[in-house]
């Protein structure tokens, strides 16, 4: 009995040997694919940081334009608001009133004047 089973003792030893030797095979083979998927989604996750680092300083440069462009806006409302409330502008702008009514009087003057001196050079005429 001692003599069958030391064959088949063998035997079953060869062929946990051979499993042994296909199961690291094939974890040498998965250990080198999953290493170069790493390298990739490395180089991938690079890639996309890379992006979002483009992104981010174009949407930084847009953010700062437009805080430029409103605190421009702001500074000129700001002025605008300053000259509209300053009694100066008001002053001038009544000054400039009555010196339009006055041209305007000077002008209606003006043609009564011409309108005149057409009537006195119309009776001249024979």
């Amino acid at each position: 009995m001692m003599v069958m089973r030391r064959p088949l003792l063998i035997g079953f030893v060869i062929l946990m040997a051979l499993g042994l030797s296909v199961y690291l095979r094939l974890w040498t083979i998965d250990y080198q694919i999953s290493s170069s998927e790493a390298e990739l989604m490395r180089k991938q996750f690079d890639l996309a940081n890379m992006e979002a680092v483009d992104e981010s300083a174009e949407w930084r440069l847009r953010f700062d334009e437009a805080e430029e462009r409103a605190t421009k806006c702001t500074k000129e409302l700001k002025r605008v608001k300053e000259n509209i409330g300053d009694n100066s502008m008001t002053k001038r702008l009544d000054m400039l009133q009555k010196e339009n009514i006055n041209l305007l009087e000077r002008v209606e003057t003006l043609k009564r004047e011409l309108e005149a001196e057409r009537l006195k050079c119309s009776m001249q005429k024979p």
